[in-house]
């Protein structure tokens, strides 16, 4: 069985828009809940991200907001609730001008500072290299089709 690091989760990809619009899809919660979640809320670096009939609703805490290159937040709080002293997962979207679009660089740290039990870690590691997988995409598709309109 391959080892795997479990730490950090990578994905980058070119966006057909430019920094200023890709800033305003990642960051946004009118355009986050486009490509990721299916309602966001933000209100003084506070948020909230939800999944399906609120089945699944998560906190999140903006600690960079540098448009329109760099918009980190914070994560997977225990119970879902934002908690400044609790282990968060950290995102990361770094944003580099690339000819007519934008070099975007998402990196998700932060899983073996959670604590959790090795089972759990790598539960909750491959599930969200799935979940990246999947919206890293959209989020580039979104934002291009808001770039072209």
């Amino acid at each position: 069985m391959k080892s795997m690091e479990l730490g950090t989760i990578e994905r980058e990809i070119h966006v057909d828009a430019s920094p200023e619009v890709v800033f305003d899809v990642v960051s946004r919660p009118e355009h986050i809940s486009e490509w990721w979640s299916d309602e966001a809320t933000l209100d003084d670096g506070i948020g909230e991200l939800v999944w399906g009939e609120r089945v699944d609703v998560q906190q999140f805490s903006v600690v960079t907001a540098e448009p329109p290159r760099l918009f980190a937040f914070r994560w997977a709080y225990p119970d879902g609730k934002f908690d400044a002293e609790a282990a968060a997962l950290l995102v990361t979207f770094e944003l580099t001008p690339s000819g007519t679009g934008t070099k975007l660089r998402m990196t998700e740290s932060g899983f073996r500072e959670m604590g959790w039990e090795a089972a759990k870690l790598e539960e909750m590691y491959n599930d969200h290299v799935t979940g990246w997988d999947h919206f890293v995409p959209r989020l580039g598709e979104y934002a291009g089709r808001l770039a072209s309109s």
